[in-house]
This record gives structure tokens, C-alpha cells and sequence, in this order.
């Protein structure tokens, strides 16, 4: 019986697995060029647009015939109706530099920065989400929903110890992926669910709930089991954050924070760092969440602790504050009012 001979080299698996690499980022680089040469051409037809209705006095119906002509001349592109040619003039006259701050508004896509002009109202808001868009990769849909929920006002907001008990640059890091207060009204939840019902919940919403808690947070188990000199106990939740490089413990109150909570918090991450981290992650760190707590009492609390940890609150049902964008016109509204600035002009 003959046997076929392999006329793959020895490391092709290695060669092809490089290859996908290279082309893959490849692509990426491509994506990430063409976005860039949209962005300006955007910017580029939005100045245009804002110079000769100054210069020569002309409105809407301009507008509406360029967008005509111009898909009549470019059938394939998609971008060139006359809403769209109007945000690109609202994007001209209000980022005249291509930029949001220190960030450039070509790293974005087109209605990342439609959303930030029309959802923000000041320059430092558009920076902050701006940079934050491009730093974790949010979708659309996830740039409005941390607009809604003011992510600016929670991220970082944690009482914690980490000053203390985590070496720099950790501790920086580790104090803004908290937040406070935690947002899981998407849980369906009253405020009287226990701990458990509030667990079960985000486990079967982890989704939104991996969302909530920031980039970098991967779920590793529920009720994750320790056996301490025979005994058993069960961590409500445990995850692994990919930029600290280190555990996160985080347990659950359905009640105001007690100062006995942090000593339980702190026992499991003694046995985590001794039974489950390995050598080279850094020092797990816990995370209480608790309906209601008093900052000072908090405070004192962590300060006697040996590991690292944050306090913060969970909100099940808000009261939700006066959105960002009540006093911000709607997309639809600043289609509206574009159009009747350019008609009063012809």
C-alpha cells in the first residue's frame, strides 16, 4: 500500500498562520485609511458647502439638487443624500479642525461623530467620548448608550484603596475601570430583588451586564467555589480583567454597605491570590456592590484592609436624570433646523 507524501514544509503551519496575521492587519490598515479619506472628504464638502452659502447666498434646494447630481454621477456611493450632505455642513462649522480636542475626528466613524455633535453639548464632553470611542472600540450603539447613562460622571468614582494596597501605574488603572454608581436597569428587577434574583439576572443578561462593567472584563464563573481547611465558601462573581492582568472578585448586597462586608471581600481575595492566581498575574482585586452606602464609613472600612477592593452602589430602577440630549436638538431636529436656516437664505 502506498502512502501519499506530505509536500507541506515542515513549519507551512506556522508560515500560514503568519500570513493571516499579516493580512489581516492588512485589512484592518485599509479599513482604517478609506474611514480616514471618508471623513475628510466629508469635511472637505461640508466646508465647501458652508463657504458658498456665505459667499453667494444660496439654501436648501442647492442642497437638494447637489444631492441629485451627485448620486446620479456616483450611483454606487452611498452618503450623498441632501440629510447627509447637511451633517456634513453642521460638521464643518462645528469642528472646523477635523478634531475633537487632542482627537482626530478621522479615527471615527462618520456617525460616531454625528452622534457626538448632536448628543454633547460642550467641546470637553465630545473630547472625552471621542477618545474613549476609539480607545474601546465602541459601536454606535454603545457610544449612545454611554452617553445616556453619563459614563463621564461614574468612571472612576469608586471609593477604593488602591493608592494604598496597588503600586503605580496599577492603582491609577485600576481606580478608572470602576465606576460608580452601576447602572442595571436593563435587569427588569424592582428594588426589592435579593441578591440572588439580582445575580441570576446578570448572569442571564451578562451581555449587558460585561458592557456596564467596562473593556477588559472577561466572566469566569458564578458562585465560584474556595475550600479553606475543609470549609467551603462561594464567591458570587469572578472575572479576569485583560489589561490589569489580574482577577476581579466582585459580591453583591442587596442592602446599605456594612463594614463587615469588606472583611469577607478581603478573605476571598487572600484564597484567590493563593489558591487560583497565577505567578504572574498581578493582585486580585474585589469589587462590593451594594444598594445604598455612606462615603465616610465606606472609606473607613477599606482603610484597614490588606487587598485591594472598591465600594460602589447599583441602581435597578433610576430615576434617570434629564438626558445630555433634552437640550440638544435630535437628529431629526437638526435635519429641521438646517433645512429652514437654508431656506431663509435663498
Amino acid at each position: 500500500m502506498n502512502r501519499k507524501t506530505s509536500i507541506l514544509p515542515a513549519d507551512y503551519g506556522d508560515w500560514l498562520y503568519s500570513l493571516k496575521q499579516r493580512i489581516a492587519g492588512a485589512r484592518q490598515r485599509i479599513l482604517l485609511a478609506a474611514n480616514e479619506e471618508q471623513i475628510r472628504l466629508y469635511h472637505d464638502i461640508g466646508r465647501d458647502i458652508l463657504d458658498r452659502q456665505s459667499q453667494q447666498g444660496w439654501g436648501a434646494k442647492v442642497i437638494e439638487r447637489l444631492s441629485i447630481d451627485l448620486r446620479e454621477a456616483f450611483p454606487d456611493m452611498k452618503g450623498l443624500s441632501a440629510s447627509n450632505l447637511k451633517y456634513m455642513r453642521f460638521f464643518a462649522q462645528n469642528c472646523p479642525d477635523l478634531k475633537f480636542g487632542q482627537q482626530s475626528a478621522d479615527q471615527l466613524p462618520w456617525f460616531h461623530i454625528i452622534t457626538l455633535l448632536t448628543k454633547l453639548e460642550t467641546p470637553e464632553l465630545q473630547e472625552w467620548y471621542a477618545r474613549e470611542a476609539v480607545q474601546q472600540a465602541w459601536s454606535r450603539e454603545t457610544l449612545e448608550i454611554q452617553i445616556k447613562n453619563q459614563l463621564h460622571l461614574r468612571q472612576g468614582a469608586a471609593i477604593n484603596n488602591f493608592q494604598q494596597r496597588l503600586e503605580s501605574p496599577q492603582a491609577g488603572l485600576a481606580t478608572q475601570i470602576l465606576k460608580d454608581p452601576y447602572h442595571f436597569d436593563f435587569l427588569g428587577l424592582g428594588d426589592e430583588a435579593r441578591e440572588r434574583d439580582i445575580e441570576n439576572a446578570l448572569i442571564r443578561h451578562i451581555t449587558h451586564f460585561l458592557l456596564e462593567l467596562g473593556a477588559g472584563f472577561a466572566f469566569v464563573g458564578r458562585q465560584v467555589r474556595l475550600e479553606v481547611e475543609g470549609d467551603e465558601f462561594f464567591m458570587d462573581l469572578l472575572f479576569y480583567h485583560t489589561r490589569l492582568k489580574c482577577y476581579i472578585v466582585v459580591e453583591l448586597k442587596a442592602g446599605a454597605f456594612k463594614p463587615e462586608h469588606v472583611g469577607q471581600l478581603n478573605f476571598y481575595l487572600s484564597a484567590v491570590d493563593a489558591q487560583i492566581r497565577a505567578p504572574d498575574d498581578r493582585p486580585t482585586i474585589g469589587l462590593l456592590l451594594c444598594k445604598t452606602k455612606k462615603r465616610l464609613i465606606a472609606e473607613y472600612a477599606l482603610s484597614g484592609m490588606d487587598k485591594p477592593m472598591g465600594v460602589a452602589e447599583y441602581q435597578l430602577v433610576r430615576a434617570l436624570p434629564e438626558p445630555l440630549d433634552t437640550c440638544l436638538p435630535t437628529i431629526e431636529e437638526l435635519e429641521a433646523v438646517l433645512s429652514a436656516e437654508l431656506e431663509g437664505e435663498e
